[in-house]
């Protein structure tokens, strides 16, 4: 089930995520990074040692957030910073034998923690090379998108992507801590702000209709940064998304099950990424564009309503433009076949049965899934050409 945490300020929330091999505050908030080696020091296994920081972000993350993250860290405490071009295309294993090089020569041991400063895939890169580094290490996530802050900085899945299809190689390897400065969403470019938010969408499907509603309801003030109400409506959705994330990792650690249902939208999703070669589509995006065909396919079974599938279609498409992409229905289907949620030639698919609730279902057939892509290309074709996006 959601939960919100516990309000630590008026602008500040804190989500303790308790699982049976692992327990870890999240926190939630504008400031946290300019105060982020105090809050380091609270943490346990900061109290009796200071342990060596590696920490792992992207050039242009870097230029915008050194002075911030640095001005917290005694000029002798300083961490020490490997630099990750950006991008999907570098979510791949001579990444991370690089790192595991770069951390090797630099003397890191056993109790050093690697800090992930950045979007999703940074933070999944880091996390894997601290599960696999002297057999694992301690990682904190730090994330600076909106789509890593509501998502991927939590739960503790880490991986990188294969030839033959997205995060394939990984491990579950969960952070000592996650801190979601929402003061870093400023700096985004709307296209990325409106990509995150799709998955906030996709957590008010799967398990809260108040997440949902308020993002049906409120996009002029969550989408326009000059709104009075934009910090705070969104700091509302980040941590009505994380609550949501949250409550199923803690029923379900190792997606034997309920954590599946955080797929919704993703197996079309990942496969039009894969398809375009993760270059032309924003994760967000391509969920998006997952969602609705999920969305029909649920329609089609007569497990959604069509007003409630026309609402969920007209949310995603609110927080669009969705790019549009060359694809068949054929070739992403045919992708499916490679998503690591097949089990014994069973693909595990998601589908909803109302605005809040969604289940797993595994008789789901290639006519059905070339039905539901055929459906979100006829979709695309019809939407209007958008804008040059920044």
């Amino acid at each position: 089930m959601p939960y919100d945490g516990r309000s630590v300020s008026a602008t500040h929330h804190q989500i303790d995520l308790q699982t049976p091999s692992a327990n870890y505050p999240i926190h939630i908030g504008p400031d946290l990074l300019v105060t982020l080696a105090p809050r380091l020091r609270k943490l346990t296994g900061f109290k009796s040692h200071s342990p060596r920081l590696f920490l792992v972000t992207s050039p242009e993350i870097w230029k915008l957030w050194s002075t911030t993250v640095l001005s917290s860290f005694p000029a002798d405490g300083q961490p020490t910073v490997f630099l990750v071009p950006s991008g999907e295309r570098h979510k791949r294993l001579p990444t991370v034998e690089r790192l595991l090089e770069e951390l090797a020569q630099a003397g890191a041991d056993r109790g050093s923690v690697l800090l992930a400063l950045g979007g999703g895939v940074l933070g999944d890169i880091t996390g894997f090379v601290a599960a696999i580094y002297m057999r694992g290490i301690r990682y904190i996530q730090l994330p600076t998108t909106l789509l890593a802050q509501v998502d991927s900085a939590v739960g503790g899945k880490t991986g990188v992507n294969l030839a033959a299809g997205k995060n394939l190689a990984g491990s579950f390897h969960h952070p000592l801590a996650v801190f979601a400065d929402t003061g870093t969403l400023g700096t985004l470019p709307p296209r990325e702000l409106r990509a995150g938010l799709q998955e906030s969408i996709k957590a008010g499907i799967i398990g809260s209709p108040e997440l949902f509603h308020l993002l049906e309801t409120r996009s002029d003030a969550i989408l326009h940064p000059e709104h009075p109400e934009h910090a705070d409506l969104l700091n509302r959705a980040v941590t009505a998304s994380v609550g949501v994330k949250a409550g199923i990792v803690a029923a379900d650690e190792r997606e034997s099950d309920l954590r599946m249902t955080l797929n919704f939208g993703h197996t079309l999703g990942h496969a039009i990424e894969a398809a375009t070669g993760y270059r032309q589509l924003l994760h967000g995006e391509a969920v998006g564009w997952g969602s609705i065909a999920a969305c029909h396919l649920s329609r089609e079974r007569g497990l959604l309503s069509v007003e409630q599938a026309g609402r969920i279609e007209r949310a995603i498409l609110l927080y669009g433009p969705l790019p549009p992409f060359v694809a068949t229905a054929e070739r992403l289907v045919d992708r499916t076949a490679s998503d690591k949620k097949n089990v014994s030639g069973k693909l595990s698919f998601v589908v909803a049965t109302g605005i809040g609730s969604v289940e797993v279902v595994q008789d789901v057939t290639h006519a059905e899934l070339l039905s539901a892509a055929e459906s979100m290309l006829h979709l695309m074709r019809r939407q209007p050409k958008p804008p040059a996006q920044p």
